[in-house]
């Protein structure tokens, strides 16, 4: 079989040429909980397939980080000012 085959000059590695990342992205792999990413997904769905789940997963975190989101603490605050206002009427 080697007379009609001749690896002698193969290269190991990539056969393809490496896909180029978009300007200022990283590819990485993470694990989320399978709930979160269903929710990201049907986010996409919802906004009739024109923004991808992983740039609402990238905006969210975007939004965290600047503090955009409301704070724990804030949302907590409010939810017991509503229960304790409903309460009292």
């Amino acid at each position: 079989m080697k007379s009609h085959y001749d690896f002698s000059k193969g290269k190991r590695g990539r056969v393809l040429p490496p896909e180029s990342e978009a300007e200022g992205k990283t590819r990485i792999t993470i694990r989320l909980d399978k709930d979160i990413v269903d929710r990201f997904l049907e986010m996409a769905e919802q906004s009739g397939g024109a923004t991808g789940y992983q740039t609402i997963i990238n905006a969210a975190l975007r939004e965290y980080l600047e503090g955009k989101s409301p704070r724990m603490e804030d949302t907590l605050r409010r939810i017991i000012r509503e229960e304790l206002k409903s309460c009292a009427a």
